[in-house]
């Protein structure tokens, strides 16, 4: 009875933190096992050991179990990512194994069901999605035991990921992109496309620079949130331009101060290149004496800049070095919305909070209502990468809802370099670090 008391007791406890109360009837299952024994578990149990098949029926059971628990683990705990790309270098470096831990901010509850598990979006070897959207369930996250604050390091699913072109090979171009430079229709006559529900999106890892109800502000690549400058993370990086004194910086100078060569670029007309380089790198490459010349990259004249920043409106002269002020919405907050300011919120109100929105002359109507203000439903975030040049995130796309988090970054577990050969390429210093 005791045991009964006490599983039942912590069964309990995990129903009222996932809020489906329907899950109480698994009490009757407690109840068989310890007080009313009906099923002759004891019978078939001995039945089977006399079986021939005993070893593989138990090995069967330890796989089952197995699966299970790494299933329940990876959907309420922890889940592990691999990182592949360098938008957080030197804080994570591409080919980093992660934990992220889903009970900081509460874990999210699937909303596509029909899907293959341990498989996120494709099939693997294939372009084939890895689910089916005949019943896809509402958004419910249950309770955590924080919230995501400044400077996070946070994986969410890609905001801009809804819908997918799967045959660019330039995987920097989106849909929503190449929508913006050649025009919606033609980009569906071109090219295949995919729509992905909410939790099949791609998963993202960035730094939360912005939490909902926050002023963010960037000046010369600086963030200042509510006025005051972020508190930069030690590991982030700013291109700059070098000029070598012998033409040729060298693999061995750039493997030295640990730069990723997925983010250099070199110009073999005027012999400069544009690497990343930490407070760090910056100082022992100024001391190398390999240099004549350095340069940090800013993008301080939009005319000049190479990027779609949001909110791709030619009234914000905005670029990824210099943008703002820009309110990030938070949950119940009211904004006065017009002509002028629309383009900021536009997607936030038609795509993630599904309203109706429509512009006709200048004057905004949500589900048919004339509007100069709007309450969101859903608290908001801006996010930057620590590779602050190399970063696809929110000054390219805009807000991430919180509806797309999954979780916090906790610790790398393994790191891998694969362009070292053997054991070196093991980061035997990254191995059990912790993320910050």
């Amino acid at each position: 009875m005791l045991r009964f008391l006490f599983c039942s007791a912590g069964y309990s406890l995990f129903v009222l933190w996932c809020g489906n109360y329907w899950l109480f009837f698994g009490i009757l299952l407690l109840a068989e096992l310890y007080i009313f024994r009906l099923i002759p578990w004891k019978y078939l149990k001995r039945k089977r050991s006399n079986s021939k098949m005993r070893f593989f029926t138990e090995l069967l059971e330890i796989i089952i179990l197995a699966i299970v628990v790494a299933f329940l683990l990876r959907l309420f705990a922890l889940e592990a990512y691999m990182i592949p790309t360098s938008s957080m270098e030197k804080t994570i470096n591409v080919g980093d194994y992660i934990f992220v831990n889903k009970l900081r901010y509460g874990p999210r509850m699937p909303m596509t069901l029909f899907s293959v598990p341990f498989v996120h979006n494709t099939l693997p070897f294939t372009s084939r999605p890895s689910y089916k959207t005949w019943t896809e369930l509402k958004y419910n996250r249950l309770p955590g035991y924080s919230r995501v604050r400044n400077f996070d390091v946070v994986v969410f699913n890609f905001p801009e990921g809804d819908t997918v072109i799967p045959d660019l090979t330039d995987k920097n171009e989106t849909f929503y992109t190449l929508a913006r430079k050649i025009g919606r229709d033609s980009l569906l006559k071109q090219f295949r496309i995919f729509v992905r529900p909410l939790d099949k999106k791609e998963n993202y890892i960035k730094r939360c620079i912005g939490i909902p109800g926050d002023t963010l502000r960037i000046l010369h690549g600086k963030a200042y949130i509510n006025g005051y400058k972020e508190r930069e993370p030690e590991q982030v990086q700013y291109n700059y331009f070098l000029l070598s004194t012998s033409g040729n910086l060298g693999s061995v100078l750039l493997d030295s101060l640990d730069i990723s060569w997925y983010d250099v670029n070199y110009n073999e007309y005027n012999g400069i290149y544009e690497v990343p380089l930490t407070h760090k790198t910056y100082a022992m490459i100024q001391q190398s004496g390999m240099i004549k010349g350095i340069r940090k990259h800013e993008s301080v004249d939009p005319a000049f800049t190479n990027q779609q920043v949001f909110p791709f409106d030619k009234n914000y002269l905005w670029t990824e070095d210099n943008m703002g002020p820009l309110i990030v919405p938070k949950k119940n907050m009211t904004l006065p919305i017009n002509g002028d300011n629309i383009s900021l919120y536009r997607r936030i109100i038609s795509v993630y909070e599904k309203k109706d929105l429509r512009i006709k002359d200048q004057d905004i109507y949500i589900n048919g209502v004339k509007s100069d203000h709007y309450t969101f439903t859903m608290d908001y975030y801006f996010m930057m990468g620590d590779n602050r040049h190399n970063s696809n995130d929110s000054r390219f796309w805009g807000f991430v809802p919180e509806d797309h988090i999954i979780g916090k970054a906790m610790f790398v577990w393994m790191s891998f370099d694969k362009d070292k050969p053997g054991m070196k390429k093991i980061r035997w210093s990254k191995i059990f670090k912790i993320i910050k």
